[in-house]
């Protein structure tokens, strides 16, 4: 009693502003929480009080002591909301911060957590836990940040939130440019890490330790009981650049990428679960330099091919620079189960320049599992002498790899993991090491809780004058506007500013469509950050558009977007795009990323421009505007330019789009404006994967993709072209890849 009395009589004294409770000083203002960091005392918490806390840049430096932490936390967990140009800096020594949500805004510097208040001030076992940040990104999709940066040593990162980072810039970073935080024997657990959207770019990191330049250097950080739930930012899920660095008893869940030994010796990876749930591009875990060992790791339904596959050895550069490949060498892979996994990749980016073999690395104990028919699991790329294989287990499963693996009888067991009915091989996991609810905050929701396309209301429209304009503009996020039959006369352009869809009266033939939209701007629709647009069933008729060049139907906006969109088109009739030149269907402008532009069952006439115009990001750093593009059963007619114009330049390795699908289309007369320089229907630069099958084409122009980075897969069959033809060149090389073939390079 009389120690309570004391403290109280001491926040009097000290600070006669603030309320002094039995939970520490609670502080209502930023002037008051510096006032309270300033004066704070070994194991005292300070309070920040319910609400919400705007353009606050947090300096939180103080020094507590061992067992006396210095401590701040929000009123109620969840309850403290940081908003607008905010951050939070720790320096000092024994200090913890809990509960806070960073939301509805973004850093002004370049971390929003940052456990270093400049190159000379650290924080040292200090923690964060049960904090939240919520897309607190950027408002330039390529202007890069870290969400959180860890300097300093023994720090711990724990039970925290994090989701939706959408700009580039990784998730949570651990730094080893100055002595004083390497070797720094960090523990990052139990976070939950949340949906991050494809980039379409380097730099879209989860995780990261070290960076090539200090990869040398050991870290000695642990990563451990983690859930990384749909991270699929770039094809390194996390980076691990430095050494000595123990990540175990993560679960991966339906995140595309590997986990990423890129530099460093001495890496411990074991005890993993990675679940890809046949997701495309999901991965495991991928094997560069020497030292490590990768131990009872459980990879099940993993889609992932070439550097994103299930598990990857890569071949090094003799004499590698630091940022380089350095060689694999004495690397153990042993008790580790893959079961339904697509590619087991060896030697893998074996080139001129990357023409080291692995040497001394052991697989052994490993079981090898296909519940179905599967192709050729294992590629070699390179000599494997130096890659040995003992004591295995294999069921299910036939390869042209040696893997000295016996037969193995194997169960599934209650929790869907497959064992080895003796135990004598696989890894020794029945069940994922960590759950959902074990990580992260009980009191926000996981996952990505944006809305969809269809996710609303549906809401009558009738075709008198404005009405389909008040209809956007009153929309919720994922509604569904029905349109009556009739003529829609638009005067302006339509901002779509969340996921809207847009459908007329269904008919069984294009023909038949009763709902027709015209416009007389020059653009019917413009979409905004945030949003998507699915039309169908509707006429659009561009033949009261404004007498301008470069029109659009539907463009994005121009100052760039945060989230990835969606486009789809179904069942709808364009045409009469031709009231000057250079008018497209779609144009896009850059730092916009289409997670999906899908047109199906359509038909698309009369256009001087370009069906599909994803060409803008010309600067050859491995950017581009759509990750999937669909066109499935359609009709095109009469286009001057590109059904396709789809660009990716550069020779980064770090992305797999973009993916382009044509199928059972038919194209007429197309591809032969005097603006069209290359007479082509589809121009393709750096498309990862192309598939176009069963198309028709006639008086039509040429079908051109140029690829100068990593493995394209291209797959053409059942073709009919008439006398347009098919050019394809990798790395300048004319590819032989006839109209009827299927051809992988």
């Amino acid at each position: 009693m009389w120690q309570k009395i004391a403290l109280c009589v001491t926040c009097a004294l000290l600070l006669a502003v603030y309320a002094c409770t039995d939970g520490g000083l609670t502080v209502t203002s930023e002037a008051e929480l510096k006032q309270a960091v300033q004066q704070a005392q070994p194991g005292q918490t300070i309070v920040m009080k319910n609400g919400i806390w705007h353009n606050i840049e947090i300096l939180f430096q103080a020094d507590g002591e061992e067992g006396k932490p210095i401590s701040l936390v929000a009123e109620t967990p969840g309850g403290v909301i940081i908003s607008g140009e905010s951050n939070l800096t720790l320096a000092g020594n024994y200090l913890v911060v809990r509960g806070l949500v960073f939301k509805d805004g973004h850093s002004p510097t370049g971390s929003v957590i940052s456990f270093r208040k400049s190159t000379t001030e650290y924080a040292n076992h200090s923690r964060v836990t049960e904090t939240v940040i919520d897309r607190f990104n950027k408002t330039e999709r390529f202007e890069s940040d870290i969400w959180v940066t860890l300097y300093g040593k023994n720090n711990q990162f724990d039970h925290n939130h994090l989701v939706g980072k959408m700009n580039q810039g990784v998730t949570l970073a651990v730094r080893l440019d100055t002595e004083e935080s390497r070797e720094n024997n960090h523990r990052i657990e139990f976070n939950y890490f949340g949906p991050r959207p494809v980039l379409g770019s380097n730099g879209g990191e989860t995780v990261r330790v070290g960076t090539s330049h200090y990869s040398l250097i050991d870290s000695r950080t642990k990563i451990t009981n983690n859930v990384f739930d749909q991270c699929n930012g770039e094809v390194e899920i996390i980076s691990v650049k430095s050494g000595a660095n123990e990540i175990s008893g993560n679960l991966f869940l339906e995140s595309a990428g590997t986990l990423t030994l890129r530099h460093g010796n001495g890496n411990i990876v074991e005890n993993n679960v990675f679940l890809g749930n046949k997701k495309p591009h999901t991965g495991g875990i991928r094997v560069i330099n020497a030292d490590h060992i990768i131990r009872n790791n459980y990879l099940s339904g993993l889609t992932g091919y070439r550097f994103g596959g299930g598990l990857v050895v890569m071949n090094g550069v003799p004499n590698s620079p630091i940022n380089r490949y350095h060689p694999v060498k004495n690397v153990l892979i042993e008790r580790n189960t893959l079961v339904d996994v697509s590619a087991v990749q060896l030697a893998a980016g074996a080139d001129a320049e990357r023409s080291q073999a692995p040497s001394d690395t052991s697989f052994n104990e490993n079981l090898w599992i296909a519940t179905e028919p599967m192709g050729e699991t294992f590629t070699a790329y390179d000599n494997l002498d130096g890659i040995t294989f003992s004591n295995g287990g294999v069921s299910g499963l036939t390869t042209s790899i040696a893997l000295n693996a016996k037969d193995t009888s194997v169960t599934k067991n209650a929790e869907g993991f497959w064992v080895a009915d003796d135990h004598s091989v696989g890894a020794k996991i029945d069940k994922a090491p960590v759950s959902l609810e074990q990580v992260g905050v009980a009191w926000y929701p996981k996952g990505d809780l944006r809305p969809t396309l269809n996710s609303g209301k549906t809401v009558s429209v009738t075709a008198q004058a404005g009405m389909l304009e008040a209809a956007i503009a009153n929309s919720q996020p994922g509604d569904v506007l029905a349109l009556a039959a009739g003529d829609y006369m638009v005067d302006r352009v339509l901002v779509v500013r969340h996921p809207i869809t847009i459908k007329g009266v269904a008919a069984k033939e294009l023909s038949d469509l009763t709902t027709k939209i015209q416009f007389t701007r020059n653009a019917l629709f413009q979409i905004e950050d945030g949003g998507s647009l699915r039309l169908a069933s509707v006429v659009i008729d561009g033949s009261a558009a404004d007498d301008s060049a470069g029109n659009a139907v539907i463009r994005t906006t121009r100052y760039g977007m945060l989230n990835n969109y969606r486009l789809e088109l179904e069942g709808v009739w364009v045409k009469n795009l031709n009231i000057n030149h250079s008018f497209s269907l779609l144009k896009v402008s850059m730092s916009t990323m289409a997670d999906e532009i899908s047109i199906r069952n359509s038909r698309i006439e009369s256009v001087t421009g370009d069906i599909l115009r994803l060409n803008v990001e010309t600067e050859d750093l491995g950017i581009f505007n759509a990750d999937y593009v669909t066109l499935i059963g359609n009709t095109f007619a009469s286009v001057d330019g590109n059904v396709v114009t789809l660009y990716r330049g550069g020779t980064d390795e770090s992305t797999f789009g973009p993916h382009l699908l044509m199928q059972k289309n038919s194209i007429v007369d197309s591809g032969k404006g005097a603006r069209n320089a290359q007479k082509s229907i589809a121009l393709l630069e750096g498309v990862q994967v192309v598939d176009i099958l069963e198309n028709s084409a006639s008086q039509s122009g040429n079908i051109i993709a140029h690829s100068r980075v990593g493995e394209p897969v291209y797959s053409i069959a059942k073709n009919t072209f008439g006398e347009s033809t098919l050019k394809v060149s990798y790395k300048g090389v004319p590819v032989n890849v006839s109209a009827e073939v299927t051809e992988r390079e």
